[in-house]
């Protein structure tokens, strides 16, 4: 059975969703008008890109709940969505270009960069809810909870691994053996790596304060 948006009650985020993707693209092409030229600041809309694909992977489970009745299916969305999901907080590192020298008033670029943080930060947690309740019918509460903590520092991981290491999701299939590599050493040799686990575990902390903000914020609703 295939679903529609307005079956699934999904309407009115779609259409949210895709008012803040449109604007923050406006705010690149007003650079773009202001400056005369295309900068690195246009790599944004390809982050918010890929901040959408979590959500749209665990949107498309619910348009075709066939997808959610089989424990192998819910598996490998699980995957698809684990491996994609740590590029929708990774844009909150793009904060670091204000460190940069540009012709751009500063402000202009602080609310372009916030613009799209809080839409891929909004991308990555709508779907991390959509994960909650795909679980919470198969596990306890308690359990996707921890789960749901535990999933934003694997991402926060992710971050790290992105920022600082320079891989792309698609990394993991085309240069398998360098990033299990790289990754292995940090877990086989974490003293070695401090800013590995500074940076994870201190963005996990950021990213729960943040979700679990937000839930607490539902509640009052």
């Amino acid at each position: 059975m295939i679903k529609t948006l307005r079956d699934t009650d999904r309407l009115d985020e779609t259409a949210f969703m895709a008012i803040l993707s449109l604007f923050c693209l406006c705010t690149t092409i007003i650079r773009r008008l202001y400056l005369g030229t295309w900068d690195f600041f246009v790599t944004l809309n390809w982050n918010l890109f890929l901040a959408f694909v979590p959500w749209a992977l665990t949107s498309i489970s619910f348009i075709k709940p066939k997808i959610q009745h089989s424990i192998l299916s819910i598996a490998a969305l699980l995957i698809f969505w684990l491996l994609f999901f740590p590029n929708a907080p990774y844009i909150v590192t793009n904060l670091f270009y204000l460190r940069l020298k540009r012709s751009m008033p500063i402000w202009y670029d602080t609310l372009m960069i916030l613009s799209y943080v809080w839409t891929g930060l909004l991308f990555g947690f709508f779907s991390l809810w959509d994960i909650e309740r795909i679980l919470g019918r198969k596990l306890p509460a308690p359990v996707v909870t921890f789960f749901s903590g535990f999933l934003l520092f694997v991402g926060s991981f992710g971050i790290y691994i992105g920022r600082y290491l320079r891989y792309n999701t698609w990394d993991l299939f085309t240069r398998t053996s360098e990033v299990l590599t790289d990754i292995g050493d940090r877990i086989t040799n974490p003293f070695e790596h401090q800013t590995t686990w500074g940076v994870t575990f201190f963005m996990g902390i950021f990213l729960n304060i943040v979700y679990w903000s937000f839930r607490l914020v539902k509640k009052r609703l």
